[in-house]
């Protein structure tokens, strides 16, 4: 590496598994966090911080898997986390550090206070009492042969109340032979300005070989404090994917790396590894049982999804005009949204998906308005459809053909029945062969999702892989009262794709019905690569 790139290198710190599960609502479990670290290493991740060994029975399950497989052998390096010894005790007698140094992790990353406060009323030590907590848990860990990092807890609450011992704090991590120290930014309540200084001067005075930020996001800068302590000297980042993390969450992966390497030219990972970024965030979603959020910057479905027809005829000519990066940098696509705002160039290039041969002068183009503006008179909305919107496209071009016919359908509810209070029978058609099935269900829309599944799973097994996940109705008329004509949304999941369908009318089921239907549609065309 030249020594321009060496000085641009900055080392991601995930602390997904550690700091993000903190977060309220994100659950892993054992096989999640085994399944998290083999795709983070895959992935090529410098740093992934595992969890605590001997905290709780699932991180001790969990370390001794990862050695079993040998996952301490591979590229990618682990670390295993804990405090500082105890007051009153020494660090070779200390059950956190003995369980950090024979977890089996060749780097551990230990965290200690720099805040006056937290040693006064928290600790209720002295200052050198605290120091050397620090120092000698370092230098245990260290004679043990591991790489060790220092997490200076509230270090810049404690920098700006007291500023000699935050440093001090420091000075014994790194005597005690600490590779590097992060700077936590604990409570998330710093300012830009404020994580400069302290960064700045932590670097002028030490040079450590690595300084760490680890910013949470209490104040909405999470991002904003990593950069600005980047910009000051630090080489490290403690981040989360998604954002997670406790309270507002920890600086978002997604966000630093792109911003980092694509805006500031910084050596983060390779333009493969940038290309899985959308991705692995849905992924990690997926796996912490989470919804991901859409308008998240970069990887969102929203992030470069254009709706006004004047941006729309901007953005196909030059993407620069609406785009401020080229989306497949960071695996993410451009999405065209089809509302009554779209105009001709926006139909055209949603078409010429389908069908890359039409030009925008193709009578498919006009035709495919007349039909959208119609249809979202009478109450449909294809920006939130976008399964719907392929269907009705593929009309247009007259190369559509139901892969199966819905023929009759009875559905009922009776609230004695218990939790399963409704009953759906269908029958369909499919290549001419009449199927009749029944299924129970949580209400009759769940009724009828499941009886059409059931029925026709044989014929068409992704549909087994898929699942209804939302479902929202909308009264579109509030003046007509229970006669109301209503829109139903459906959204479904086949894999890490997910789509939206619609249905319109006065009577709720036919629209879920429709909704329903176009949505099973979808996952038989995905499935046979007529979609994607």
């Amino acid at each position: 590496m030249t020594k321009d790139k060496e000085k641009n290198k900055l080392w991601l710190y995930d602390t997904t598994l550690r700091d993000g599960a903190q977060g309220e609502g994100v659950q892993f479990s054992l096989e999640d966090k085994l399944d998290y670290i083999r795709a983070m290493q895959d992935w090529g991740a410098p740093y992934i911080e595992a969890g605590w060994p001997g905290a709780n029975p699932k991180d001790d399950d969990l370390f001794a898997a990862l050695r079993a497989e040998g996952a301490f052998r591979r590229p990618g390096r682990i670390a295993a986390f804990g405090s500082t010894c105890r007051p009153g005790t020494r660090a070779d007698r200390s059950p956190v550090l003995r369980s950090l140094a024979g977890a089996g992790a060749a780097t551990a990353t230990i965290f200690g206070k720099s805040w006056d406060l937290h040693v006064r009323e928290v600790l209720r030590v002295d200052e050198e009492e605290n120091l050397r907590l620090i120092r000698d848990s370092v230098e245990f860990l260290v004679r043990g042969g591991l790489e060790v990092f220092f997490d200076a807890e509230h270090f810049f609450d404690g920098w700006k109340e007291n500023r000699d011992f935050a440093l001090r704090v420091l000075e014994a991590a790194l005597s005690g032979g600490a590779r590097g120290v992060a700077l936590c930014d604990t409570n998330g309540g710093s300012l830009p300005e404020e994580i400069a200084r302290g960064v700045g001067e932590a670097r002028k005075i030490f040079a450590p070989e690595i300084l760490g930020i680890h910013a949470h996001n209490d104040g909405g800068l999470a991002a904003a404090n990593t950069l600005a302590a980047i910009a000051a000297g630090a080489n490290q980042f403690h981040c989360c994917w998604n954002g997670y993390g406790e309270r507002c969450g920890n600086a978002d992966l997604g966000t630093l790396v792109s911003l980092l390497q694509i805006k500031m030219g910084h050596e983060v990972m390779s333009a493969e590894q940038m290309a899985r970024l959308t991705y692995l965030s849905r992924y990690v979603a997926e796996l912490a049982n989470m919804v991901f959020d859409e308008r998240q910057p970069f990887l969102g479905r929203s992030a470069f999804a254009h709706k006004a027809g004047m941006h729309v005829d901007a953005v196909l000519k030059d993407s620069r005009t609406f785009e401020h990066i080229d989306p497949a940098l960071v695996g993410n696509t451009r999405r065209i949204l089809i509302s009554e705002q779209a105009g001709r160039a926006g139909v055209w290039e949603r078409l010429h998906r389908l069908r890359p041969e039409i030009g925008k002068d193709h009578p498919w183009v006009g035709e495919a308005m007349r039909r959208i503006k119609e249809k979202e008179n009478e109450g449909y909305q294809f920006e939130a459809a976008e399964g719907s919107l392929d269907l009705l496209l593929l009309e247009v071009t007259g190369e559509w053909r139901a892969p199966f016919v819905l023929e009759d359908y009875h559905v009922w509810s009776d609230p004695a029945r218990g939790q399963l209070d409704s009953v759906a029978v269908v029958k369909v058609a499919v290549d001419g062969e009449a199927l009749h099935l029944a299924a129970e269900g949580d209400g009759p829309v769940n009724a009828l999702d499941k009886a059409l599944r059931r029925t026709l799973a044989t014929f068409f097994p992704a549909l087994e892989q898929s699942e209804l996940i939302d479902y929202k109705v909308r009264v579109l008329d509030g003046s007509s009262g229970t006669g109301a004509r209503v829109r139903v949304l459906a959204e479904t999941r086949f894999g890490l794709a997910k789509w939206g369908t619609i249905g319109v009318s006065a009577n709720i089921l036919r629209a879920s019905a429709k909704a329903l239907l176009d949505a099973l549609y979808v996952v038989i065309l995905r499935e046979r690569g007529d979609l994607r």
